[in-house]
């Protein structure tokens, strides 16, 4: 019997919040969670592998799952189209697994708009303070001071629709964060509706009670 229903767990923060280590420290804590593979009209890049880095499609197949409701969330981007396939997340919450997603708030919108929007669990992770967050960006010593401008300029547009989460944790310290959020995903496990077989057990104990009268 299926004890449990899998969550759509979706994980948004401004770039250098910590949300990509902490979705990596959520999948080696749980190496059941499965992560969303993107889907993308773009062609492959040299090195990348169909249904691992992305799902390539051409354009006609992308836009006839948006119509049939194939994608959970989509957008459009410098001239190609990105979304996330309802096939496999389908799959993977009714065979119990979570799938976890590292999307931005717009995506989030739309999944929890869509035909598993009831399923789902959305965090968002904030930065103690916009001074730490450029502290971040700038020790990773990725970006050029041109590109991280860019990032903290879009930032608090990322930051300003944090009220549209059902959590919302500040990372100023990554162990606790971690902590907390594993604690969120382990309580909303427990949601009645991730547990389908509660119905089942209510009626076995509403018989037991029957038949012991």
């Amino acid at each position: 019997m299926q004890n449990r229903r899998g969550l759509l767990i979706i994980l948004s923060s401004p770039s250098g919040a910590g949300k990509s280590t902490l979705s990596k420290r959520l999948r080696q804590w749980d190496p059941s969670i499965d992560f969303s593979v993107s889907a993308t009209t773009r062609s492959p890049r040299p090195g990348e592998v169909d249904g691992a880095d992305y799902h390539f499609m051409s354009e006609d197949d992308f836009k006839r799952d948006v119509a049939s409701e194939g994608m959970l969330e989509h957008a459009h981007v410098f001239g190609n189209f990105y979304g996330s396939p309802r096939g496999p997340v389908q799959q993977a919450i009714d065979a119990g697994r979570d799938v976890l997603f590292d999307i931005d708030w717009q995506g989030a919108q739309q999944i929890r708009n869509s035909v598993l929007g009831q399923h789902t669990l959305s965090i968002f992770i904030l930065p103690p303070s916009i001074k730490e967050l450029r502290r971040r960006l700038e020790t990773r010593g990725q970006d050029s001071a041109e590109v991280i401008s860019k990032r903290m300029q879009k930032s608090w547009d990322e930051i300003s629709h944090w009220g549209s989460y059902d959590h919302v944790l500040i990372n100023d310290d990554l162990d606790q964060t971690e902590q907390d959020l594993k604690d969120i995903v382990t309580a909303t496990r427990l949601r009645r509706i991730q547990q389908p077989h509660l119905v089942d057990h209510v009626r076995h104990l509403q018989q037991e009670f029957m038949d012991s009268q």
